[in-house]
């Protein structure tokens, strides 16, 4: 009797949370913008031109590093007349600090410790 080779089943929902989190890593991975994000911690909803002084960047280069931010779900764009104005995604914010990423790379053996997400 032949043995019959096991084909792995591709978890779709666990290559998307890969995708998604691969996203919000590449955006925290440039200096700039992890002070563009700590200037919103701190001074709450801003528009560019209030981080603009702040940052020392000209208007369309924080306008790019803004979009990334905004295209890995990081922060939020609201929009008042022709303003728009910056805030950090708390949500978003609070997955990536939280037991949720940590539950997808505890190793195996430390699992019966782990939070009930696992």
């Amino acid at each position: 009797m032949i043995p019959v080779k096991e084909i792995p089943v591709l978890d779709t929902n666990r290559q998307q949370q890969f995708l998604d989190y691969k996203k919000k890593f590449k955006a925290l991975a440039d200096e700039k913008r992890l002070e563009i994000l700590h200037l919103l911690c701190t001074h709450g909803s801003s528009c560019v031109c209030d981080l603009q002084p702040m940052i020392g960047m000209t208007q369309s280069k924080l306008s790019y590093h803004l979009k990334i931010l905004l295209e890995a779900d990081l922060i939020e764009r609201e929009e008042k007349g022709t303003w728009s104005y910056y805030t950090i995604k708390e949500e978003t914010m609070n997955h990536l600090l939280s037991e949720e990423l940590c539950c997808i790379f505890r190793p195996a053996g430390k699992k019966e410790d782990a939070d009930p997400c696992c």
